[in-house]
């Protein structure tokens, strides 16, 4: 379970698009429930003023945030009206590619960092089946 990977985005909402952030989200959301299966979380929330969103979500290992990459990275340039990206943080050890096209994204979505923080001590209760057969399923 060492290859547990949580991913963090806080992005400026762009004055105006709120609403339209908020429907294209809804959506974004409901294509990551339908066609990633292996993702434990995936979570969108806005401050109390809507000015800043962030995007929560958790993977039981490396290959599924590699796989929402590919299979969600479509989804990403029409963001680009809505938001300013300001960070990325990946918490765990990813790929130096993950990092380049975590990169990439956040150069899409504006001109954010991509933060790794490398796990030190502690642990996460998930369910077995999570971490059983992590390369077949997201392939």
């Amino acid at each position: 379970m060492d290859d547990f990977i949580a991913y963090l985005d806080t992005s400026e909402v762009r004055p105006g698009k709120l609403d339209e952030l908020k429907a294209a989200m809804a959506e974004l959301a409901a294509f990551v429930e339908l066609n990633e299966p292996r993702i434990i979380s995936y979570r969108v929330y806005f401050s109390a003023d809507g000015s800043t969103m962030s995007v929560l979500h958790i993977h039981p290992d490396l290959a599924s945030l590699e796989f929402h990459m590919k299979v969600a990275g479509p989804k990403f340039p029409p963001m680009a009206p809505f938001v300013m990206m300001r960070t990325i943080e990946i918490f765990g050890r990813p790929s130096e590619e993950l990092v380049a096209r975590l990169q990439a994204k956040a150069n899409l979505l504006g001109s954010g960092a991509v933060i790794v923080r490398d796990f030190h001590a502690g642990f996460a209760r998930l369910p077995r089946e999570w971490s059983i057969g992590a390369g077949a399923a997201a392939k």
